[in-house]
């Protein structure tokens, strides 16, 4: 075990990973791209088909939470509610206080099947950024700058194009709208006071606009909107550098499930729904903090192989040419190729390194936060 742990933390090894999720992803939108002749002619055959290209790169963050690192994932939820999953359109309204909170929920779409189809809120930003919002883009991920009055037309548009999608999907929403810090949270707690809502003491008020727009848009295709409630053994505190580096991790996950029809139509009243949701959830963590669990029956989702046999896949095809390459290059004794193969891993380094930072809760803290004390929906 030692020296699989030693293995791991190479960066040699976690450099080759990285190279084959880079090279694959520009791949994948390459046919992406390709893919978009499709639309006029058959829009759900594009769907389809960009499902199981997302799917192909997607898996390849899970496969390492999963069988790199082999971060365990226990639900606190009824068989009855997990009966259902990837058999229905639905929300998905997710804690937003970990680096790996997406990859926790990525894995729970992939164990059900709908890994490819899930889509999230996203920050106008993430779009920017390469593989990421590329892959998501030709996914029809809804993008806002959470700036409402520029945000309606956008959001609307992109919401009510998908109540036609082929897919079984799980909408993701992080309805606190950043992530929690302690500055963000005293802050958010003055609006709470302001306002005359309850105090939160493990989360930020939510932000109800964007929640209600989403069930409003979507209403006739989802049919229930699952409340999750992320936390971590130990006091884990668990980041994406420390999946790369193999370190394994104890996530929990408390799901409830909520049909559409017990949810108010009326926006207000859906507002009020949300605050008191976040409250229940806020319950939640402080049970889990005194007692180390969440309440109810536990359910373990098996891992399925699928991750690994893709990446796999990947490395095969990609890393073979490239160790012919460096083989070749260290043979022909050449100065020139020695150095600009060096620069080359240099450079591979430095991109691999930025597009974990795009996950870390240091660099990736917007002025949303500090805004919250102007104006909270």
């Amino acid at each position: 075990m030692a020296l699989l742990a030693y293995l791991k933390s190479l960066f040699i090894l976690q450099l080759l990973m990285g190279f084959v999720f880079v090279v694959s992803g520009l791949i994948i939108n390459f046919i992406q791209l390709c893919t978009c002749v499709l639309w006029p002619i058959n829009k759900q055959l594009y769907r389809r088909i960009n499902c199981r290209l997302s799917y192909s790169l997607w898996s390849q963050l899970v496969m390492l939470l999963e069988w790199w690192s082999g971060t365990d994932c226990t639900l606190y939820t009824d068989q009855a509610t997990v009966d259902k999953f990837g058999k229905e359109h639905v929300i998905v309204i997710l804690n937003h206080n970990f680096e790996i909170d997406f990859l926790c929920g990525w894995t729970m779409c992939e164990r059900f099947g709908i890994l490819g189809s899930s889509k999230v809120l996203a920050k106008h930003e993430l779009l920017k950024v390469p593989l990421i919002g590329w892959t998501w883009y030709f996914l029809e991920i809804v993008f806002c700058k959470r700036k409402w009055e520029e945000d309606r037309k956008t959001v609307f548009k992109g919401l009510t194009r998908l109540k036609d999608y082929p897919e079984c999907m799980w909408f993701l929403l992080y309805c606190e709208g950043t992530r929690f810090t302690e500055t963000k949270h005293q802050i958010s707690m003055q609006v709470a006071e302001s306002k005359g809502l309850p105090k939160l003491k493990y989360h930020l008020l939510p932000r109800t606009k964007g929640f209600t727009t989403t069930l409003q848009c979507l209403k006739g295709t989802v049919v229930a909107v699952y409340d999750v409630t992320l936390n971590f053994k130990d006091n884990q505190t668990p980041t994406l550098l420390g999946i790369v580096n193999g370190k394994k991790y104890k996530a929990d996950m408390s799901v409830r499930r909520f049909p559409v029809e017990d949810i108010p139509d009326d926006e207000q009243e859906c507002a009020n729904w949300l605050h008191k949701l976040y409250q229940e959830k806020d319950a939640l963590q402080e049970t889990y903090n005194k007692e180390g669990k969440f309440p109810g029956p536990t359910i373990i989702p098996h891992r399925r192989p699928w991750t690994l046999l893709n990446f796999l896949f990947w490395a095969t095809l990609l890393l073979s040419p490239l160790i012919n390459f460096a083989c070749g290059v260290v043979v022909s004794g050449s100065p020139l190729l020695i150095i600009g193969f060096i620069i080359f891993l240099f450079i591979a380094s430095i991109a691999i390194r930025r597009l974990i930072g795009v996950t870390e809760v240091k660099k990736t803290g917007s002025s949303y936060g500090n805004q919250e004390a102007k104006k909270q929906n």
